[in-house]
């Protein structure tokens, strides 16, 4: 091996180390994550988490949020099937997480689509969520805070081009900023990082943008004082268990199934020899 070579291979190394030392860690503790979540990525959501080693609690009740969020280990707010009842439970957990000094994670979803949504958002940022996880254009639209063009929760902006609008909402929010695409940029506004494991096939499947936050909610829950490094390993190790199902899978049905088959049964060897992290800053 060329001398030249030898620290890209000891960083990718290092990073495979560490997403099975996380995904390990998730598996013994169980954290237990509460998810507020939108109607169509409860059932993904739960059995990737479950899948994971994780414990789920889909509880989104006003009432119940006093007693139970201060409980759990983690928090993920989604705001895919956002409405004026759910909007105070998300405040309010949000500020009760914090309050018990557990980590929460936004999931900014179709940001920019309504100015309804947009306001939602931005009043959630401002709870001081640990990390906030979006694609392209859902993370412009937060960082420009303004409404801009969107495709329903699709992405019409990749990773890349918003790399700068994540770390200047990085830097502002004080959140780590996470930007889904074919390669998943993580940024705390400094240092900047690129997770590119993942296949295209799994962008015909609902809620796996949704899904994989809630997993970053579940390292994040179990090193909270890394949340940087949790957010990439989570991103990940959910994309190898994508690439690992997919040469199961006939299409998108049978890849659902095969994804999380594949987060329950990944093995050191396969992180070791799969996952691709790389520093871009």
């Amino acid at each position: 091996m060329a001398e030249g070579n030898r620290p890209k291979e000891d960083e990718e190394n290092g990073w495979a180390d560490k997403a099975w030392t996380a995904l390990s860690a998730v598996r013994n503790r169980k954290p237990l994550i509460q998810c507020i979540t939108n109607f169509v990525s409860m059932d993904l959501m739960a059995n990737t988490l479950l899948a994971a080693g994780a414990s789920p609690a889909m509880l989104h009740s006003l009432q119940e949020i006093p007693d139970f969020t201060p409980q759990a280990h983690a928090l993920l707010i989604n705001v895919g099937t956002l409405s004026d009842a759910w909007l105070p439970a998300m405040k309010s957990a949000a500020e009760f997480a914090t309050r018990s000094g557990r980590p929460w994670v936004l999931d900014p979803v179709a940001a920019g689509g309504t100015g309804f949504r947009l306001k939602a958002c931005l009043e959630l940022v401002e709870l001081r969520p640990t990390v906030i996880r979006g694609n392209g254009s859902e993370i412009i639209a937060l960082s420009k805070a303004s409404l801009g063009a969107n495709q329903g929760v699709d992405s019409i902006h990749e990773s890349m081009d918003a790399m700068e609008y994540a770390k200047a909402l990085a830097q502002a929010s004080g959140a780590i900023v996470a930007v889904s695409g074919a390669t998943d940029i993580v940024t705390d506004g400094q240092q900047v990082v690129g997770a590119g494991n993942g296949v295209a096939m799994m962008q015909q499947i609902t809620a796996t943008g949704c899904s994989v936050t809630a997993l970053i909610a579940a390292f994040v829950a179990v090193d909270p004082s890394h949340a940087l490094e949790a957010t990439a390993l989570a991103l990940s190790v959910f994309g190898v268990a994508g690439e690992v199902g997919v040469e199961m899978a006939k299409g998108p049905a049978s890849l659902r199934m095969h994804l999380i088959d594949s987060l329950y049964g990944l093995d050191e060897a396969a992180l070791l020899s799969r996952v691709n992290i790389t520093s871009m800053s």
